[in-house]
């Protein structure tokens, strides 16, 4: 048992010392194996290392090449350049050179002229004090002579025939004087006929009448139902609220509107239109297109006024003064529309300034501006010259342009050029044939009065006069008048307007008392 224990044992180490020199040589085998594979590795590496060395050094040298040749090419470009511009400084200092040489010949020859002229002078001058020497000697010759034969004095002659001479030249004098004089106001005339002529041939302006009724054409006669409404009530609404007078007669498809104020009139024709193509006509809806077509108006306004001043090129104006300017449109003169006579004095004192040799900008400011109190007249009241300096002067306008507005009614004279041709250009405009007309101003200027005593009174909010002048209509506020009060008020203004105003048969004054109560609904 025992020998089988140890026989057991040593088979059994020396199966394990086999093992493990196998084991052994297993692994130094691997071992150089991995080392073998590093070094193959390693040598690769290396060849592509040697090949990306190689080829930067190819590169380099390429780069290298390209650059000395671009640094050659620059070189002979600069090498070209600046012989050329050699060439050109030696051309340059040749030219100057001949020049030079050219000009010195003739500063010689010049100075050898004024040699020359010099010794003449001065022999012409000795030839010259010759002269007077013989010239005077012979004159105390003749005076000698004189004074005995004449039995004067020299002083005595010298006196008298400085008195003759006086006396003729005198004559001569007057005689000229009054011929210059009558030349000059000929060509004067003849020159102001040309510049009248030159500006009035080069503008020719539209004429423009205004009229007090404006047509509005409908589709059908069952329109004319539907403004007046339910017991007139739309009609009323609309008369009162646009202060015009509507008339509605047999007239086929047609409505009138009438009213001497332009712009109350053409706001209240385009709010009828807007309402007859809206289709709904009602008290509410009336004020809500009256009111829309008002803002509409006053934009438009603005908008024509800046247009009429770029057009014209007259420079920066004050936003106040372009909305002035385009509510001319909406005002008259004598029938003449205030607008269209504005442009065509800013046109015409432009061009005859110019003629004048005037500031041609600052006379058509001046003509733009000249009646531009006509815009505050119908609101404000007063004299319209008044009006314009007031708004012109407080806006910090040109003294030009307040000169022209003081001087075309004759309020102040005239300063300027620029003063005189707007003058002039207002007095053509005025007064070419057919131009105005003093019945239709005499009307307007009437119901104008009727108006503004009518808004003078305490209380009253509006007062519009319709019917041609023959009905005025107040609205007074009903916080401020009472019912007792509103009968007092209506004869008030009717005992005035029948002290201050001259008009045919009578004029019949209603007074609106209206309580209105708003409240809203959230």
């Amino acid at each position: 048992m025992l020998n089988e224990l140890l026989i057991g044992s040593g088979i059994a180490a020396f199966s394990g010392i086999v093992g493990f020199l196998i084991s052994k040589k297993i692994s130094s085998a691997n071992s150089e194996l991995y080392l073998a594979q590093a070094k193959a590795k390693a040598s690769v590496i290396e060849a592509e290392a040697h090949i990306i060395l190689e080829r930067a050094t190819f590169r380099s040298s390429e780069i290298e090449k390209e650059a000395q040749r671009k640094y050659d090419e620059a070189y002979e470009r600069v090498k070209r350049d600046l012989a050329d511009e050699e060439a050109k400084v030696v051309g340059m200092k040749r030219d100057f050179e001949q020049f030079r040489q050219g000009e010195s010949e003739a500063l010689r020859i010049q100075r050898t002229a004024i040699d020359n002229s010099r010794l003449n002078l001065e022999r012409n001058e000795s030839a010259l004090e010759k002269l007077k020497e013989d010239y005077r000697q012979k004159g105390i010759k003749i005076v000698s002579l004189l004074e005995e034969r004449s039995h004067l004095s020299q002083q005595e002659a010298k006196t008298m025939l400085m008195d003759h001479v006086r006396e003729s030249a005198r004559l001569e004098m007057a005689r000229l004087t009054r011929t210059l004089e009558e030349q000059s106001k000929e060509q004067l005339k003849r020159k102001a006929d040309y510049i009248l002529g030159q500006a009035t041939a080069r503008f020719a302006g539209e004429f423009a009448s205004e009229r007090l009724i404006s047509v509005i054409h409908l589709d059908s006669d069952e329109l004319k139902g539907r403004i007046i409404g339910k017991e007139g009530r739309n009609i009323k609404s609309l008369e009162l609220i646009c202060g015009v007078d509507i008339i509605i007669d047999e007239t086929p498809n047609t409505i009138l509107v009438s009213s001497f104020n332009l712009f109350r009139r053409a706001i209240a024709t385009k709010t009828i239109a807007l309402l007859i193509e809206d289709g709904r006509i009602q008290p509410a809806r009336i004020e809500e297109v009256f009111q829309k077509v008002t803002d509409e108006f006053e934009e438009a306004i603005l908008h024509e006024g800046e247009e009429i001043v770029f057009d014209l090129g007259v420079g920066v104006m004050h936003p106040e003064l372009m909305r002035l300017i385009g509510r001319l449109r909406y005002r008259s003169s004598y029938g003449q529309n205030a607008l269209a006579h504005t442009l065509e004095v800013a046109h015409l004192a432009g061009l005859m300034a110019a003629e004048m040799g005037g500031d041609v900008k600052l006379a058509r400011r001046a003509g733009l501006l000249h009646d531009i109190g006509k815009s505050l007249t119908q609101e404000a009241g007063g004299s319209h010259v008044d009006l314009g300096v007031e708004v012109c002067r407080r806006l910090n306008e040109d003294p030009v342009v307040i000169n022209a507005i003081y001087a075309h009614h004759g309020h102040e004279e005239m300063k300027t050029i620029e003063c005189a041709a707007v003058c002039a250009a207002d007095t053509l405009s005025a007064a070419r044939p057919g131009a105005r007309r003093e019945v239709l101003e005499s009307f307007l200027r009437r119901v104008t009065d009727i108006e503004n005593i009518a808004t003078q009174k305490y209380g009253v909010k509006q007062a519009y006069a319709i019917n041609a002048g023959r009905e005025v209509r107040v609205i007074v506020n009903a916080q401020s008048i009472n019912d007792d009060e509103s009968f007092l008020l209506a004869r008030e203004i009717a005992e005035e307007i029948g002290q201050k105003v001259q008009f045919p048969g009578e004029i019949k004054v209603n007074v609106i008392r209206e309580s209105r109560v708003v409240e809203y609904a959230r």
